[in-house]
């Protein structure tokens, strides 16, 4: 077994890994080791250009332009933020504040009908 050092990561990484590692039966460790492998590979490989991976990143670029190693590390990326904005939402706080009713589906696939909450403002 290779040696360890501790080391300190924030929490949405370590919550991500956690989340990741356990779809891919990795411990939290293992799968920030695992994206650890992965990006020292992806930076020593000469066939990805990281200004136009970034580019594309920003909008300045088109993704279909890149190579397939590129949109890779791109999708990877995109994915990352994604789910960063998913985690930080909190739309029953949102609509309740906004005093709007919504309906959504329970983990069964039944629909669950939430009424508009008093006291927010339906102008908002």
């Amino acid at each position: 077994m290779a040696a360890t050092s501790p080391t300190r990561i924030d929490n949405e990484l370590y919550a991500s890994a956690k989340l990741v590692g356990g779809r891919m039966s990795r411990s939290a460790a293992q799968q920030i080791a695992h994206w650890a492998r992965i990006g020292r590979e992806l930076e020593a490989s000469h066939s990805v250009s990281y200004r136009d991976v970034a580019d594309v990143l920003d909008g300045r670029r088109d993704y279909d332009e890149l190579t397939d190693r590129e949109q890779a590390v791109v999708r990877a990326e995109w994915t990352e933020r994604i789910t960063e904005r998913r985690e930080g939402l909190n739309l029953a706080e949102q609509f309740a504040d906004s005093g709007r009713s919504y309906v959504e589906l329970d983990q069964h696939g039944n629909i669950v009908r939430h009424p508009a909450q008093e006291g927010g403002s339906a102008d908002a």
